[in-house]
Formats: structure tokens, C-alpha cells, sequence
């Protein structure tokens, strides 16, 4: 007998979404054109986009049995805190694109589920504005611009908000080549007549975003003069004004001056893992900037066994870029990462259905980790490690 047509979800209830593919079935519903491009595409030929997720494929588990493992405790500790879960949210720009107070719902949804909340130095609100969402573990990415003025501001502007980590991102000095994305501009960050006739197509996306204005870099506009504060300005001068010549004496100085958690974000080597530990930071995140960057990078996972069988225990080795699944997630921490940091997994729920999309995105992880521990016969994520994974 023919089996039925399997298809996502993907209608308007992220109660009924089951995956994060479900979730982002929603948003591919509901986002135009341009603005999933936004979210999905990848640098150039999108190899290391491919990559990302390639790779889980080729790591197979080593389950045990009759271990008497009952309920897995997922909690882990990072930087000296208890975390609910291993896993936390990376720092993405725009989300205001997708909803509206994007970054506000997003982060109230992490900080319901006790799991941290990276904020974008290019997010649409202040830090400010997003350290008043009560019980937040309030982390900040920076980017290095060429003032270092304005770095010094913001880096003091994220202390006095409390904010608890410092996270650089250092493999972005330069743009990547999004060519699909550019594709969908006509020029600077206006759309094509086609896209912008998609728009119309997408009535709730519309109603959410475009009927009151898609909000500038909130972080950015003490820095700008009145009359150059538009979204379109915002957007152009942060990536006229990235600091090409990024190098470790900035991080040297950071850690000067910033007296909290610093962790770098997209290291990809393990000779600049260590450099990192020799510049003092606390840690590192293994990135390939989600496949938006330098096409042709090994995926993250890829160079996690080798860096963390070097520096495990000497820095905090958190790894993101392609992670869908609580498996994958389990799989990373068995390779020997202390955390996994997600990005487009809750985004898609955000995209979805906002603040309860993007809760939906961390229940469903929380799920597929409780479960798969449990089907591998581990009772804990401190009990994690290569004895889980085949050789």
C-alpha cells in the first residue's frame, strides 16, 4: 500500500509543530521572498552552508543499555553558572525583520526557558532595552568597529546593563559574499519590484513588520547623527564602519577593560583556539559564522574533536552553525563541547509565531536532547563523551 505524501506543518498553531522543520515550514509560509533569503541563504556557491549540516550525518552514536539512566539531567554548568540546558541562543541581527520586537520576543522566550539570551550588537533595540526582560541571562555580542570610542561606549554601556558575557565576533571584518541575497536588491537595501510585490502575498508578515516600519540598529543610534538614523543608514554604516584590520591587541584590550565572562566567536583552527587562551579570554565559540562568511570552511563540528582534546578544561568550548536537531546537539557535546549555541533553529520559530515560536524552538530541543540521552543510556550531560560516538 502507497504510503501518504508526508508533509511539514504548516499552518499557524506552533503547538502542533512537532520539529524545528515543521517551524520553519511556518516561516517559509509566512516570510516573503527576501526575507527568508535573509534568514536561509549562505555566502557564495553555499558549500559550508551544505556542510553544516552534512556533517551530523556522518557521526553515528554508541548506545548502552540496561544503564538504569531514568530521567536525564540536562543541566551543565558555563562560566561557573548552573544552566537549565546545554545549549543557548546566538547573537543574530535584524530579528525585527521577521516580527516585530523580534529581539524582545526572543529574548523573553529564552529567558522563560532559563537558557541564555545573545544579543547582536546590530539588534533592534538597545541593550538597554532588552536587559529589562526579567530572569535573562543577558550575554552581548560585540562587533569591532574602526572608532574605538564608540566600541569603549558600548562595551561600558553592556556592563552597566548587566550584562553577563561579552562575546566578539572576530571572522566578520569583512562581509561575506551573500550573492543570493544581494539578488533581491536593487540597490543599498531596496528591494525589487518583484519583492516588493511578493510582500503583498504575505498579509500577516506585512501587518507585523512593514505597517510600522522596520526600526533602525537600536545600539547604533547614539553614534549617528538625527537626520541619519533610518534603518537603511543604520544598516550601511555598521558595515562601512567594521574594523578590517581586527586583530589579537583588540582583544587584549577588551580584556582590559571588560571585567566579565569574554568569549571570541569564529575561531575555526586550533592554533588560533590557543592563541586565544595566551590572549586571556574565557571562551571561544567554534563558528563558521553560519555558513554566511568565507565559503569552503570545515563545518565546526568538523575541528571540535581536535581543538577540545587540546584546550578541554583550559578554556569554555561552545560550538554553533547547522544544528537542528537535539541530536546534533548531543552529538557536539560528546565530541567534547561544553555548549552549543543556536541561530536559525529559533529564529524559525520566531519567524512562526514570535515569542511562543521561538519557546516552541526550545521545547522541541529540549525534547529531542532528554530523549536521545535516555535512547543512548546516559544519565547526564556531564556524563557526555566519546564513548557515546563511534570511532
Amino acid at each position: 500500500m502507497a504510503i501518504t505524501a508526508r508533509r511539514y506543518y504548516r499552518g499557524t498553531n506552533v503547538g502542533r509543530a512537532v520539529t524545528i522543520a515543521d517551524l520553519r515550514a511556518m516561516a517559509t509560509r509566512r516570510l516573503p521572498a527576501f526575507v527568508l533569503e535573509y534568514l536561509e541563504g549562505g555566502a557564495e556557491d553555499e558549500w559550508t552552508l551544505r556542510r553544516n549540516r552534512e556533517v551530523f550525518s556522518t557521526i553515528e552514536f554508541s548506545p548502552a543499555t540496561l544503564t538504569g539512566v531514568g530521567s536525564p539531567d540536562l543541566s551543565t554548568m558555563l562560566f561557573g553558572v548552573r544552566m537549565r540546558l546545554p545549549f543557548l541562543i546566538a547573537p543574530t541581527g535584524f530579528n525585527a525583520l521577521y516580527v516585530r520586537e523580534g529581539d524582545r520576543l526572543l529574548a523573553q522566550a529564552a529567558a522563560k526557558a532559563g537558557v541564555p539570551f545573545t544579543q547582536s550588537t546590530v539588534s533592534n533595540m538597545r541593550v538597554e532595552e532588552i536587559a529589562d526582560v526579567e530572569g535573562l541571562h543577558h550575554w552581548m555580542q560585540l562587533y569591532v568597529f574602526r572608532d574605538q570610542v564608540f566600541v569603549d561606549e558600548l562595551v561600558e554601556r553592556a556592563k552597566k546593563a548587566g550584562c553577563q558575557a561579552l562575546l566578539v565576533t572576530v571572522d566578520a571584518a569583512t562581509f561575506g559574499n551573500r550573492e543570493w541575497d544581494r539578488r533581491n536588491y536593487r540597490q543599498g537595501m531596496e528591494p525589487t519590484l518583484r519583492n516588493k510585490l511578493d510582500i503583498l502575498a504575505h498579509p500577516r508578515w506585512a501587518l507585523s513588520v512593514m505597517a510600522h516600519g522596520i526600526p533602525p540598529f537600536g545600539n547604533l543610534l547614539d553614534f549617528l547623527p538625527a537626520d541619519q538614523q533610518s534603518f537603511a543608514r543604520t544598516a550601511t554604516w555598521s558595515r562601512e564602519q567594521i574594523e578590517p584590520r581586527l586583530h589579537w591587541d583588540h582583544i587584549r584590550h577588551l580584556r582590559k577593560i571588560w571585567p566579565r565572562t569574554l568569549i571570541i566567536k569564529g575561531v575555526a583552527t586550533l592554533q588560533d583556539a590557543e592563541l586565544a587562551a595566551e590572549a586571556g579570554v574565557d571562551g571561544i565559540v567554534l563558528s563558521n559564522h553560519g555558513g554566511r562568511q568565507l565559503d569552503g570552511v570545515p563545518s565546526p563540528v568538523s575541528v571540535l574533536p581536535e581543538i577540545a582534546g587540546r584546550l578541554k578544561g583550559r578554556l569554555t568550548i561552545l560550538v554553533d552553525s547547522g544544528f537542528r536537531r537535539g541530536t546534533d546537539i548531543v552529538k557536539a557535546l560528546a565530541l567534547g563541547a561544553d555548549g552549543v549555541m543556536i541561530g536559525r533553529a529559533t529564529l524559525y520559530g520566531l519567524a512562526a509565531g514570535g515569542e511562543a515560536g521561538a519557546a516552541r524552538a526550545i521545547a522541541i530541543l529540549e525534547e529531542e536532547i532528554r530523549r536521545s540521552l535516555a535512547l543512548l543510556g546516559c544519565g547526564s550531560i556531564a556524563e557526555l563523551d566519546r564513548r557515546y560516538i563511534r570511532p
